[in-house]
């Protein structure tokens, strides 16, 4: 992945801005190299997968504790409801309203990093043009006193799409965790 923010594209600009409420600020907004490419030489990006890194406005200047921490992300979670019992993507995203995201999994659950996994079933176009599902994960960490959410996402087509995103999230948690230890 490749951060979009050195383009100045107003297009990329509110594509991320899409992703996240007006509340946040953006971090990271990433496409995958090959859209990067695609972008920078004028042809049409595919968005098959990208991410976006944000933190709340109103707490980017405080220290957040785990007890703030812990209520921001009981907030953000609320009402999502508990992972389906069906374990066939296709089938469950099917049975749900066409657009209606809904928790999938739980992928992860520490005092510092909650992670949950979701997806949606659209009618086709925009960016579900080649897969009628999406997937996404949203990861909210305590780094260095500082709340950080990540958002993966990736259209899914297979089984290796749903692996895919699952390690590309624990890679973006691990690294960040790494990163910011010392």
């Amino acid at each position: 992945f490749a951060d979009t923010q050195f383009t100045g594209s107003p297009r990329l600009q509110e594509l991320g801005e899409s992703l996240t409420s007006a509340s946040n600020r953006i971090l990271l907004f990433a496409l995958s190299d090959a859209d990067l490419r695609r972008f920078m030489v004028g042809d049409q990006v595919e968005l098959r997968r990208y991410m976006i890194a944000v933190t709340p406005r109103s707490m980017e200047r405080d220290r957040v504790g785990e007890a703030a921490f812990k209520q921001l992300t009981g907030e953000s979670l609320l009402g999502l409801g508990t992972p389906p019992a069906e374990k066939d993507l296709v089938k469950y995203l099917d049975s749900r309203q066409t657009g209606a995201v809904s928790l999938l999994q739980e992928l992860r659950k520490d005092p510092d990093v909650v992670s949950i996994l979701q997806g949606a079933r659209s009618k086709g176009g925009g960016f579900f043009e080649r897969s009628k599902y999406m997937l996404s994960s949203t990861s909210w960490m305590l780094v260095r006193g500082k709340a950080l959410s990540l958002s993966v996402y990736t259209q899914y087509d297979d089984p290796a799409d749903l692996e895919w995103i699952r390690v590309t999230t624990a890679r973006w948690i691990d690294e960040m965790k790494r990163l910011n230890s010392r």
